[in-house]
């Protein structure tokens, strides 16, 4: 599983049509995309994917466009997490995992649990799944932080949880779990701008937003961290931060979006609550792009 899920693994947008609906030929065109300029993996149904807005029927449609399209070619992992423990657990038991490695789990949103109740929410879904299960921590947006005392406690102490996707952006902190892990225990950048830090410390690699746009340059830098050479990496990485700073600026996906829109891979329409980039953004995502 180490192996499998060290390098550079991509949080897939889920492109849609002007009219709203999944625009499937655009997912294909990504996925294709993507394997052909050196990702390692793809998360299906991640946060950056707008999940939160799909139906279940819309939900399973993805999986099946993404596995077609990717026929065996590289591993995926599948994005099953939320704030309603049990309910979890159902979907796990009763997920069809043929063509996974891995289940991504974000850490429980707007409840804000205790340390006690995060360590409880992640020991049930990890029995609960029959694939290993990759934590989640992002407390700019669940409201609540993974500390490195919890991530260890069941990096150690649950056999079924195989890494974390740190999005904390406290480097003490990623360090502290990297110093302390399980040897087979991966730590994954969560931050695009942070990877090069964070595999220099030990981790193992990203699942990255900007990737979906910016793959080869990404994969290379993170390629060129993973095999020391971080004079190289360095110079990709300070390529690549202004475009990641700009597709964060006004909302993600919706600043990668705009960047396949311009690379005409997908159509860059986005679902409510979320809206477009701005006029302004979006031009200097154009202008970004032009001068890259």
């Amino acid at each position: 599983m180490k192996k499998e899920l060290t390098g550079t693994g991509v949080a897939i947008i889920t492109p849609f049509l002007p009219n709203g609906n999944v625009d499937f030929n655009g997912l294909e065109n990504l996925v294709e995309r993507l394997i052909a300029q050196g990702i390692n993996y793809i998360v299906v149904l991640g946060t950056t994917g707008e999940t939160a807005t799909l139906t279940s029927h819309e939900k399973q449609a993805v999986i099946e466009s993404i596995k077609n399209k990717n026929a065996g070619r590289v591993p995926l992992v599948i994005g099953i997490g939320g704030n309603n423990t049990y309910e979890l657990v159902n979907q796990l038991e009763q997920f069809d995992y043929t063509g996974f490695s891995a289940v991504l789990s974000v850490s429980p949103y707007y409840n804000k649990p205790s340390q006690n109740g995060i360590i409880q929410h992640y020991t049930m879904l990890a029995k609960a799944s029959a694939l290993p299960l990759i934590l989640y921590n992002v407390p700019g947006r669940t409201g609540s932080n993974l500390t490195a005392h919890t991530t260890l406690h069941l990096a150690h102490e649950v056999p079924n949880i195989c890494g974390i996707k740190e999005a904390s952006g406290n480097m003490e902190q990623i360090m502290q779990i990297i110093k302390n892990k399980p040897d087979n225990f991966l730590v994954i950048s969560g931050d695009d701008n942070l990877t090069l830090p964070i595999i220099a410390a030990g981790g193992n690699g990203v699942i990255s937003v900007t990737a979906n746009a910016f793959t080869f340059d990404y994969c290379k830098m993170v390629n060129l961290c993973l095999l020391g050479n971080f004079e190289d990496a360095r110079a990709l990485h300070y390529k690549l931060t202004g475009i990641t700073d700009l597709f964060f600026a006004d909302g993600n996906p919706g600043g990668v979006k705009a960047a396949l829109k311009i690379l005409e891979v997908c159509n860059d329409a986005v679902r409510l609550p979320l809206v477009n980039v701005n006029e302004k953004i979006y031009a200097q995502i154009e202008l970004a792009i032009a001068n890259l």
